[in-house]
């Protein structure tokens, strides 16, 4: 028999992840109208970057905008600037939040925000959500993991939903647990866990490896009406260490050993609170922030002598402080040979002169040093040296 055509699956067709068989379409759509008109199959671009291991600051979709600008600010003559998401919507009127929060060890865990949501349905999300969730290939799950997700690539800031009822005492405990302890992630796989693993515990048990992956038992499901909300900061050693020891690399483990921001965690919660909130109802709790020791911005001094110098070209002034100020960089202090500047906490790896002079230079463009006419070389004149004569 002449065949013209084939009845699909979701998933044959790239439009979801059912295989259970052959889509039946129940609301009789016109013959002959294009399935993409029938399914709101929108045209979209996807930009795949290639991200250095250096640059945590861009593991993110704002991340990446803030460079865009910074970039576009400098080099077009339209400005345009990065719009953040808006939290100022934030319940005031609130209540207290009943779990208690104690962290055992700073070092390893230097920030830990918290927040309690009731009454809320976990139901699967609205198609706008799934639909950027897949552009980037993050699989659906349900809304209140799937907002979790969208905040994390949005900002940057890996979250964790917890099941408020598994969350024996109404109590978290981050803490290190006894080497070999048993504790069962969300793969399914039992592991034992090294002395130096970090832990997210309720009164009874481990419940997550902090920074990593969930617990098995203790994660979001159809029956949740509750929600214990994570955000934190972990010390980003320890999480490449547990990373590492147990083989388990997450989109959350990625960031945190690369170096989050410490001082968005409260953003960020209040981001994903609002957006649970509208998309699974429910009232929120008080924020409870244990940080003991705020991360301050460092400050970096900058001689434009020798910014010119490394880089090669006489750059004017104002051209050097313009770009900065567009990687946020503030300019706290300035003379006719200096400036000193405060460098943004989610530029984990610019601590030095050297690294700003990078940072400017990625914007202004390493195409815009012009190479010189002639080169100047001056061989060595060791014939001599038991280096040369080991060659």
């Amino acid at each position: 028999v002449f065949s013209e055509g084939m009845i699909c699956a979701e998933d044959e067709l790239g439009i979801g992840q059912s295989h259970a068989g052959i889509m039946v379409l129940s609301d009789n759509p016109t013959v002959g109208m294009p399935a993409k008109e029938y399914f709101k199959v929108t045209n979209d671009t996807v930009f795949e970057i290639g991200l250095t291991p250096n640059r945590s600051d861009a593991t993110s979709h704002i991340g990446v905008a803030r460079d865009v600008a910074a970039y576009i600010n400098t080099h077009y003559p339209d400005k345009i600037k990065v719009c953040y998401p808006k939290t100022d919507t934030f319940p005031v009127q609130s209540f207290p939040n009943p779990i208690k929060i104690t962290v055992e060890d700073t070092i390893a865990c230097p920030r830990y925000s918290g927040l309690y949501i009731k009454n809320i349905a976990v139901k699967e999300s609205p198609d706008w959500l799934k639909t950027k969730l897949n552009t980037i290939g993050i699989r659906p799950i349900n809304n209140i993991v799937d907002i979790t997700q969208f905040v994390l690539f949005e900002m940057g800031q890996p979250l964790h939903a917890f099941d408020a009822k598994h969350v024996s005492g109404n109590h978290v405990i981050v803490k290190k647990v006894k080497k070999d302890t048993p504790f069962t992630p969300l793969d399914g796989i039992e592991r034992k866990l090294n002395d130096t693993d970090l832990m997210i515990c309720n009164a009874v048990e481990p419940m997550c490896i902090a920074g990593v992956m969930g617990g098995k038992d203790s994660g979001i499901s159809q029956t949740t009406t509750d929600v214990f909300l994570e955000s934190a900061y972990f010390n980003p050693v320890n999480i490449r260490k547990t990373s590492k020891f147990h083989t388990l690399k997450t989109d959350a483990s990625f960031r945190y050993e690369r170096g989050c921001d410490p001082n968005i965690t409260t953003f960020a919660i209040k981001r994903a609170a609002l957006l649970i909130q509208e998309l699974a109802g429910g009232n929120i709790s008080e924020i409870t922030d244990i940080y003991p020791e705020k991360i301050e911005e460092k400050q970096v001094t900058i001689n434009f002598q020798r910014l010119n110098i490394l880089i090669g070209k006489d750059i004017e002034k104002t051209i050097v402080k313009n770009i900065l100020s567009s990687l946020e960089m503030k300019i706290i202090h300035e003379d006719t040979e200096n400036i000193t500047l405060s460098i943004p906490t989610n530029k984990v790896d610019v601590t030095r002169e050297a690294d700003v002079i990078e940072e400017f230079l990625r914007i202004y463009g390493y195409n815009n040093v012009e190479l010189k006419s002639t080169f100047v070389y001056t061989p060595s004149t060791l014939s001599e040296s038991p280096l040369i004569r080991f060659k």
